[in-house]
């Protein structure tokens, strides 16, 4: 076999590697885009307290996260890349905000099976949605679970703040860190008003409950001095 017979053969089983690896890449493109639909009726179903919807949907979303994984596993540039990395990063979100919702234990990056990086910035993003979340017990009247989850915004902004990498090491965590900054602040004001309503609202109540005694008794009092004339 000569020469041009040998860089024929390489070619032919380069095209065919890459004709592979195309086929995996539309695949996992294909299934991100899937997968971020999922999360984002997962998310929906949270703030609309459905919860076994969600819970359904967040399983729906692991399935295809799983599948996302497996179709890349033999690419680790695929795997690396923005549409793979950013809808894994919709899934540590979606699941984040389920758990700090129904407050319970937050997954952790080996249970969803995800880089650190991602997680990372799915639970910044998760932070951040939970903004709507407040607003919505806001609107329905102050609870203390507003107050829990103003917290868990609280804290997990402190934790991520202290993480000082370049992009390239955190996936763009600074920036997106900035942007929970303003909704915290947004956020914590908002709770603020509710509380000093709430208080403000407490206030005039009793005073009319006050002054409606006082008038109460007035009249009372009115009828006695009547009923002693009379007698007189």
């Amino acid at each position: 076999m000569d020469n041009l017979d040998i860089l024929d053969a390489i070619v032919e089983d380069i095209r065919a590697q890459f004709e592979a690896k195309n086929a995996a890449r539309d695949a996992a493109i294909n299934q991100s885009r899937g997968l971020i639909q999922h999360c984002a009726n997962a998310i929906r179903a949270v703030h609309r307290h459905e919860w076994d919807a969600a819970r359904a949907r967040l399983d729906t979303a692991r399935d295809a996260a799983n599948a996302i994984r497996a179709m890349v596993a033999d690419y680790a540039d695929l795997y690396h890349s923005g549409y793979t990395q950013d809808a894994l990063k919709e899934y540590v979100e979606a699941c984040v905000i389920y758990a700090l919702a129904r407050d319970e234990a937050l997954p952790t990056p080996q249970s969803l099976g995800v880089e650190p990086s991602t997680y990372l910035n799915g639970l910044c993003e998760a932070a951040s949605e939970l903004r709507r979340q407040i607003l919505d017990i806001l609107r329905r009247g102050h609870s203390d679970d507003a107050e829990r989850l103003l917290a868990a915004m609280d804290t997990i902004y402190g934790l991520l703040i202290g993480f000082d990498f370049h992009d390239a090491i955190t996936g763009g965590l600074r920036r997106r860190v900035d942007a929970l900054r303003a909704v915290l602040e947004r956020t914590r004001g908002d709770v603020t008003n509710s509380v000093r309503q709430g208080a403000l609202q407490a206030a005039l109540a009793d005073f009319e409950r006050r002054i409606g005694l006082e008038t109460a008794f007035g009249d009372v009092e009115t009828d006695f001095s009547d009923d002693e004339g009379d007698a007189a």
